[in-house]
């Protein structure tokens, strides 16, 4: 039913799944203004316009299949730090080391996963799980301590830890996630656009990362003003899966901290999507804000770190 897409094992007894090369691109995501319009990008100091992590979350849903098998998007989470910035067209290749002695596809079970470019460059690192009850799993992002020093914000000023920014009732678009399957989704599979083991089709990881990010966004809108923001650390998990699309959701997050680095200010959030009730997916997202692109930091260089 999904495409499958052929892995090179890499020695069985690594257990090491490698996915094939893939070329991400800024289709649906170039708007000017942002950090994925090379102008822009290059104003703050970045060699073109960046590529959009969830893009990357796209590309390890293959292996997570084979690794997991379909109960992925029932009971799954993908959490990924990222390292390093790719910019329109460069390629990349997703990888999952399973424990030794697993055989695959495995019903409860937690991998090492990381995201490089074929030189060996790693974008993003952190873990896979299936089949983990919530408190018996660590995933990369929930092991981190998230450092809350709200004392230097201007772009985020006043936004405190525990807030509820949302609820919003949003659904994800059937007729979008076919056109990013056509534009952008690096791995589109046959449950993104045609009928899945849940009835309808389903929601590729990069459409929940949207999804939790516009209900943040559209809560904090009038005090980012314009602040380019990009993500540092996405994490996407299931409850109850997957989200079905043009299936109306309660979507809400929490803010988990605030603080600042020399160049950008940090916001670390948690977004819940509900049904009736249900918790259905869960997520986590780091947003960082250039401060050079804001006129509240008028005397900074126009350079990201």
């Amino acid at each position: 039913m999904w495409r499958f897409v052929t892995s090179e094992r890499v020695a069985d007894m690594d257990q090491i799944l490698r996915g094939r090369t893939v070329f991400p691109t800024n289709a649906d995501y170039n708007d000017p203004g942002g950090i994925h319009d090379d102008a822009t990008a290059q104003e703050l100091g970045f060699r073109g316009g960046t590529i959009a992590g969830s893009a990357h979350l796209d590309t390890f849903v293959p292996l997570l299949l084979q690794a997991f098998g379909d109960e992925w998007f029932r009971s799954g989470s993908l959490s990924i730090y990222f390292r390093h910035a790719t910019t329109d067209g460069e390629p990349t290749e997703a990888f999952v080391e399973l424990p030794e002695n697993v055989t695959v596809p495995a019903s409860t079970l937690q991998a090492r996963v990381w995201i490089s470019t074929p030189d060996g460059t790693v974008i993003g690192e952190g873990t896979a799980s299936v089949g983990v009850s919530p408190e018996g799993i660590h995933t990369a992002l929930g092991q981190r301590d998230l450092r809350h020093d709200p004392a230097n914000a201007r772009i985020l000023a006043g936004v405190e830890r525990g807030q509820v920014l949302g609820p919003e009732s949003r659904h994800i678009s059937a007729a979008r996630v076919a056109h990013g399957c056509d534009h952008r989704i690096t791995e589109p599979l046959d449950w993104y656009r045609q009928p899945s083991p849940w009835g309808g089709p389903i929601a590729p990881p990069s459409a929940l990362i949207d999804l939790y990010s516009q209900v943040a966004g559209n809560a904090l809108l009038a005090q980012l003003g314009s602040a380019v923001g990009m993500w540092g650390a996405l994490e996407v998990r299931f409850h109850d899966g997957p989200l079905v699309l043009d299936a109306d959701y309660d979507v809400e997050a929490v803010v988990a901290s605030v603080s600042d680095s020399p160049k950008t200010e940090i916001l670390w959030f948690d977004a819940f999507a509900r049904q009736q009730g249900r918790l259905v997916a869960s997520g986590r997202v780091l947003s960082r804000f250039v401060k050079s692109s804001s006129p509240l930091y008028a005397d900074s260089t126009r350079t990201t770190d």
